[in-house]
């Protein structure tokens, strides 16, 4: 696998309705790939989910650190890094 473990791709596929209304991905290919290509990105810490937020022009001002990792483009990764998926 590529840019994502398997861990982060089991995470998506788990909690993927958190953020769509029907399962976009079945199994870890199609997450893999699903996620390839809308451009997710996985980072270190809630801080470097701001720094995305606020590179892509959304206003994170003001947003608390349990409401940007509450996003429901923000999924909690096991090892404590955290994916973001545009949907």
């Amino acid at each position: 696998m590529g840019e994502y473990n398997e861990e982060c791709l089991k995470t998506f596929l788990e909690k993927q309705e958190q953020l769509f209304d029907e399962p976009v991905a079945e199994t870890l290919e199609a997450a893999e790939a699903f996620l390839e290509d809308c451009m997710a990105v996985v980072v270190e810490s809630l801080a470097e989910v701001r720094e995305y937020f606020e590179e892509n022009g959304m206003d994170v001002d003001g947003m608390s650190e349990e409401e940007l990792e509450e996003a429901s483009e923000v999924f909690a990764l096991p090892d404590g890094t955290y994916l973001i998926v545009e949907g």
